[in-house]
């Protein structure tokens, strides 16, 4: 994945009713080696990764990049969300130069199930459109996750294609943001 481009980074830390959108800071490594390695996040996104292995590989202040996001609640990271360019190899066509941004997110298991992943997810994509107006955004889930296919919907993400990919039927689908008339 590429940066954002002109996207001035960091911004401000976003504000929801009951979460922060920030930059990651050395107080969020263990939770992001919690996050790389549990069995339940890693299971549509190719399995954990060994925790000896993450132990290792993770700096002492986790990587800062434009466009990624730790989801915290109430001072403790419980996720992350991530708005980023599609590698060339990976483009969609959605936009015609390619290069569309592409929404991840991986949350704690315990985090699962109360409406947080949609909370951050939809000040993340405010921001972007504020930041990028009239970009779209891609996302893409494996079909058989039915709780990523569930927040696509109601996020508002429609079908763009579903195709074969390390092993398993993929979906993509497209957000546009409105762009009131001029």
């Amino acid at each position: 994945m590429t940066e954002l481009g002109s996207v001035a980074w960091p911004p401000a830390p976003i504000k929801t009713e009951r979460l922060v959108l920030r930059e990651p800071e050395a107080r969020d490594r263990a939770a992001f080696i919690e996050l790389f390695t549990s069995p339940e996040v890693g299971t549509y996104i190719g399995g954990p990764r060994p925790r000896d292995e993450c132990e290792r590989a993770l700096p002492e202040t986790p990587e800062r990049r434009p466009g990624l996001f730790v989801i915290e609640l109430d001072g403790s990271m419980i996720g992350t969300i991530e708005l980023s360019r599609r590698d060339a190899e990976r483009r969609s066509h959605v936009r015609p130069d390619a290069g569309e941004a592409e929404l991840g997110y991986l949350l704690l298991p315990e985090a699962w199930g109360h409406g947080y992943a949609a909370e951050a997810c939809a000040a993340a994509l405010g921001w972007f459109a504020d930041a990028l107006p009239g970009e779209p955004v891609v996302l893409c889930t494996q079909t058989a996750n039915d709780r990523s296919m569930r927040l696509a919907a109601k996020l508002g993400f429609t079908e763009v294609q579903r195709y074969k990919a390390w092993g398993a039927e993929q979906w993509m689908g497209v957000w546009s943001p409105v762009t009131p008339p001029a």
